[in-house]
């Protein structure tokens, strides 16, 4: 440790360089200069200002500016390189419980102290994921049936997957809970905890809303759109193990048209959003609705966002990810013609602004961004407030097995600019594609994600892959069973 320690000063010189690197820093260093006492010796009220105090200012600064602060003289750049500063800033820009997570699992390691800068810098510059299998390589015994369209959460230290649709069209009805706590590299323990409610459904949508799931529509046997809701919760006890219950929630007479292959996503920590789907008749849907819930998750009240502005066209198969603070993202899908779609959207949730802005980019300016317009993803809150995209298929049907980040904290002007205005944001930077090292797994559309609570590990499982139905034929879909994992290539 001791030789760590005297490492740190030149580790935070590279660090830095990287961060302002990462971020493009704007050279804001010579105004500063002349305005800093500490670079010219002479007195300047900065120059008395308490340590603690000048935390709290630097961690009301955007990263550009502490950079900048870090390099006007050495006190400063002890302070604003400090390991205890930037676990704060990972705190604040990655929230509470991503940061205790990561520490937690640094102290099982017994890696008590972590390089924050380091990591920061890290998160930012991704460039690679590495997969592996959590599958039993020894059968399926105990395992949930192939299947597609059906849901996979992370809640309570545990995966829970219900439903989907599988083999000879069947929709199923079970649930199935897996304890992970911190213990990422072992092969998984399914358990079947009920059968029968909610009804055996596909193309739901399920989000976690703080212990619990909460449910809404899919698509049953007969072909029925669904618009009920029901609230599960998971507990695990480490001496009675896992237990999981379902009930119906009461939403009172106002609901949404039934619906299946929607988007949901919870925002505002109670509260849940879904978007399009299909309808009745086969009918895609372009709406957007929000059901606020009671704290005790008792009862719900749903009512539709209407709004004058431009919204997402009516489609299905797309995903909506909430990214943190007031923004949840919307990507991709199938539309009313069978379009396969890639533009992107965000939703504003603050105080009185429930509506839509698009985010324009263009394709060719995009590395492999031919590749980009896909339905039957995923897509997925990782570390760093930025959105994993993995898999699903083009318009010909053929199945992808390629990640890409969406990073749009790289527009941070969206907060500052009227949303009420025509003007639209043109970007190309907030994409990029990642490497994939380690077990590869099939290419696939239609399957479920879901990351753990500090944003590192990913959880993959099911999906439609390429099979043969009879053997004359050349291509063919298939249910696929498959759990894996994958990990945000970081080194601590």
């Amino acid at each position: 440790m001791g030789k760590k320690e005297k490492a740190l000063p030149s580790q935070a010189d590279t660090e830095t360089s990287s961060l302002t690197a990462i971020k493009k820093t704007k050279k804001q260093t010579a105004s500063m200069a002349e305005t800093s006492s500490c670079i010219h010796g002479s007195w300047s009220p900065i120059t008395n200002i308490a340590q603690d105090h000048l935390f709290s200012i630097l961690l009301l600064l955007p990263i550009d500016s502490i950079l900048s602060f870090s390099i006007t003289c050495k006190r400063f750049k002890s302070i604003a390189t400090s390991d205890n500063l930037w676990e704060s800033i990972c705190r604040r820009d990655w929230g509470q419980t991503s940061v205790e997570a990561i520490k937690s699992a640094a102290d099982s390691r017994c890696h008590h102290h972590l390089p924050w800068i380091k990591l920061y810098s890290q998160v930012y510059q991704l460039d690679s994921v590495l997969c592996h299998s959590l599958s039993d390589p020894d059968g399926d015994e105990g395992f949930p049936v192939p299947r597609a369209s059906h849901s996979l959460n992370f809640v309570s230290g545990c995966l829970v997957l219900f439903g989907g649709g599988c083999e000879g069209g069947r929709h199923l009805d079970d649930t199935w809970v897996a304890y992970i706590g911190n213990d990422f590299k072992k092969t998984l323990n399914w358990q079947k905890i009920n059968s029968g409610i909610p009804s055996g459904r596909f193309g739901h949508s399920c989000v976690v809303i703080g212990d619990s799931i909460v449910l809404f529509g899919g698509i049953n046997d007969q072909g029925n759109r669904q618009n009920d809701a029901w609230v599960g919760q998971v507990v695990f006890h480490e001496t009675f193990g896992i237990t999981m219950s379902w009930k119906l929630l009461d939403v009172g007479s106002t609901v949404p048209p039934p619906r299946g292959a929607h988007a949901g996503c919870c925002i505002d920590n109670n509260r849940m959003l879904i978007h399009g789907g299909i309808g009745l008749s086969g009918i895609r849907l372009g709406d957007t609705w929000v059901l606020d819930l009671s704290e005790n998750l008792n009862f719900g009240t749903w009512h539709e966002i209407v709004t004058h502005h431009p919204t997402p066209t009516a489609r299905s198969g797309h995903t909506i990810t909430y990214v943190g603070g007031n923004q949840t993202v919307l990507f991709g899908g199938r539309g009313l013609v069978y379009e396969v779609l890639n533009d992107v959207w965000l939703f504003d949730s603050s105080e009185g602004h429930l509506r839509w802005l698009q985010l324009l980019f263009e394709l060719r300016n995009i590395p492999e961004g031919i590749s980009l317009p896909r339905v039957g993803h995923s897509a997925t809150l990782i570390l760093g407030g930025r959105l994993l995209i993995y898999g699903g298929e083009d318009s010909y049907r053929h199945r992808k097995d390629d990640f890409w980040v969406l990073d749009i904290s790289s527009i941070a002007s969206i907060k500052m600019q009227s949303i009420t205005t025509k003007r639209k944001v043109s970007l190309a930077n907030m994409w990029k594609r990642l490497k994939s090292n380690g077990y590869k797994p099939k290419s696939r559309s239609f399957h479920r994600a879901c990351a753990d609570h500090s944003g590192r590990y990913l959880f993959v499982f099911g999906g439609m892959v390429d099979g043969l139905i009879q053997p004359v034929e050349a291509r063919g879909l298939s249910f696929d069973g498959e759990l894996f994992r994958v990990e945000l290539m970081l080194q601590l």
